[in-house]
């Protein structure tokens, strides 16, 4: 019997981790070297949970932008969550992911979101602030990550299947 799929779509700024956290989530590696993500790039996890079905998540890791286009929408179709990435070192990358969220819920108004703060490892360079991120852990989920050192990111993933399976 095969796995559930559940498709996650990666939504955020240019240059915010999204596809380096997908790297450090399905094969445990980081690069230095920044790629841009041109369109869409898909991959894929099974993720084990003890003692219940697998699940198998569909990770759609969307080309950075700070406004949904047409086309950033149609590779939204059919979603079950949205993993939503800022970077901690750029206060404006997190206005634009929110920004990204509230836009998506006109084409998934009830998908599962979780937040990552991205980029843990430099949290002395943050511009996010903690009471920012007390008054957003009031809405949604809320998890600092580092693709870098992988700190908090299998918790970001945890997060996201725990909102989709209960």
């Amino acid at each position: 019997m095969s796995a559930a799929a559940f498709k996650v779509c990666m939504l955020g700024d240019f240059g915010v981790g999204k596809t380096s956290l997908v790297a450090r989530y399905v094969r445990s590696t980081f690069s230095e070297k920044y790629l841009t993500t041109i369109g869409v790039k898909v991959d894929s996890k099974e993720v084990l949970r003890a003692g219940r079905e697998p699940v198998k998540l569909v990770l759609w890791d969307i080309a950075g932008r700070n406004a949904l286009d047409t086309v950033a929408a149609n590779y939204l179709r059919g979603a079950h969550a949205l993993l939503l990435v800022a970077d901690g070192t750029r206060e404006s990358s997190l206005a634009s992911v929110l920004d990204l969220l509230m836009q998506s819920r006109s084409v998934l108004p009830h998908a599962h979101a979780v937040l990552a703060l991205n980029k843990q490892d430099l949290v002395g360079q943050w511009e996010v602030g903690p009471a920012t991120v007390r008054q957003l852990r009031e809405v949604l989920p809320v998890l600092e990550t580092s693709a870098a050192s992988g700190a908090g990111v299998e918790d970001a993933f945890a997060a996201i299947v725990a909102g989709l399976v209960p």
